[in-house]
């Protein structure tokens, strides 16, 4: 999750505080070149903050970004909301 987006040189803001923590994202398997997140993503314990897209890592030792997006809307939350976004709400494609 975001504060700032990025772009395709420049890795967007990543949330900070609170107990935010970086989720593993699942997805089901990709029909023309497009997929989405199969099981809901939930983030406990935010920060307030106004999270504006979502960027995915891998989880190597040196971390390549491997997809970033703004959010249709953004979303704010107070300090200890929950953000959460559910099963097949996260569209991915290459096109």
């Amino acid at each position: 999750m975001v504060t700032a987006n990025g772009d395709d040189a420049t890795a967007g803001t990543e949330v900070t505080g609170g107990s935010y923590a970086r989720q593993t994202l699942t997805v089901g398997a990709a029909s023309a070149g497009a997929t989405s997140n199969s099981a809901d993503l939930v983030f406990s314990g935010m920060p307030a903050c106004t999270v504006v897209g979502v960027e995915i890592w891998d989880s190597a030792g040196s971390p390549v970004r491997l997809w970033y997006g703004a959010l249709a809307a953004s979303r704010t939350v107070a300090a200890g909301d929950e953000l959460r976004l559910v099963a097949a709400s996260l569209a991915l494609s290459i096109s």
